[in-house]
């Protein structure tokens, strides 16, 4: 297996919108083609396809950290203003060099994170690592907002409202059913056994389940310690949005690897009047990609994972 196959194997792990790993690998020689995959778009979730264009990020993030830690040097070209047949994006191998540490231990968290939707306990983020996590996303050319203790309110205002239209429906509630009842050789979407059963929250959590299947209980934790963040960027143009996911990605990787949950949250970015509001938060200063909720579980028992799509079915290997 070439070392780009590798990495293309390693964004199959990459968290996205409903689960739905929206993105398509193509190898050809020393080139990694991502391409969106509109089949997968989620049409009334996302009918711009701005968290398509995120999911794809944060699966491009995943393949550049795979091939920084094993030693490779690369370039990317990102293209998302083509029209398709075009990729969204393209790696180049350049020389091999000595791994970089740091993608190392980035890439050791790709197998290891989980959406935990379950509640977070009191123990604090520290404000060291939330600093750490915004100089990351910064990195990857976006932003990052650390929601203040006095906006949370608003924030679990926006959550509570856009839960509330999206429910109301039924062409979301048809879409959310579709998702959250798979045949298992899909290997995607979010089965009812990884979602949360509603409870009081700080902020509260996306309703998988309406039906009253979800397979975990949110715990007797309350959220109190965790942190919620907002990844932005300046416009909603698709390279932001592309630059956008891999910046979540490199979030997400870091928090890992440091010991703390994370459940993105997407609802709120989903539904016009709640997004106004996240907006709001930024001051009105950028556009809200996604929101984040970081903290320290509780409870000891492994989540159950997330299914994966077959390798086979997302990269193509041009001979």
């Amino acid at each position: 297996m070439t070392v780009l196959e590798q990495a293309a194997r390693a964004s199959l792990d990459a968290p996205s919108v409903f689960n739905t790993q929206p993105w398509t690998w193509r190898i050809a020689g020393e080139t990694l083609e991502l391409y969106p995959d509109p089949g997968r778009k989620l049409d009334t979730t996302d009918p711009e396809g701005r968290l398509l264009l995120i999911s794809c990020g944060v699966a491009l993030h995943h393949a550049r950290t795979a091939l920084a830690a094993t030693g490779w040097s690369v370039t990317v070209e990102r293209l998302p203003e083509g029209s398709p047949p075009e990729p969204l994006a393209r790696i180049r191998l350049g020389e091999e060099r000595p791994p970089d540490p740091e993608a190392q231990r980035a890439a050791a968290a790709i197998p290891l994170r989980r959406t935990d939707r379950r509640a977070f306990g009191d123990r604090e983020v520290t404000d060291s690592e939330l600093a750490r996590l915004r100089r990351l996303v910064e990195s990857e050319g976006a932003y990052l907002h650390v929601v203040r203790p006095d906006q949370v309110t608003m924030l679990a205002i926006a959550a509570e409202l856009a839960g509330g239209a999206e429910l109301d429906d039924p062409a979301y509630r048809a879409e959310l059913r579709r998702w959250t009842h798979r045949p298992g050789s899909t290997g995607d979407g979010v089965p009812p056994e990884t979602a949360v059963r509603p409870e009081l929250r700080r902020v509260p959590v996306r309703d998988f389940t309406p039906d009253g299947t979800a397979g975990l209980a949110a715990g007797a934790a309350r959220d109190q310690g965790a942190a919620y963040v907002i990844v932005f960027g300046g416009d909603d143009q698709p390279v932001s949005l592309l630059r956008g996911g891999e910046a979540l990605s490199a979030l997400l990787l870091a928090a890992t690897a440091d010991g703390l949950a994370t459940a993105p949250i997407s609802d709120v970015v989903e539904v016009e009047w709640p997004r106004h509001l996240l907006r709001s938060l930024l001051a009105d200063i950028g556009q809200p990609y996604l929101v984040v909720r970081l903290g320290y579980v509780t409870s000891r028992d492994p989540l159950p994972a997330s299914p994966r799509r077959p390798a086979g079915d997302a990269i193509i290997v041009v001979r």
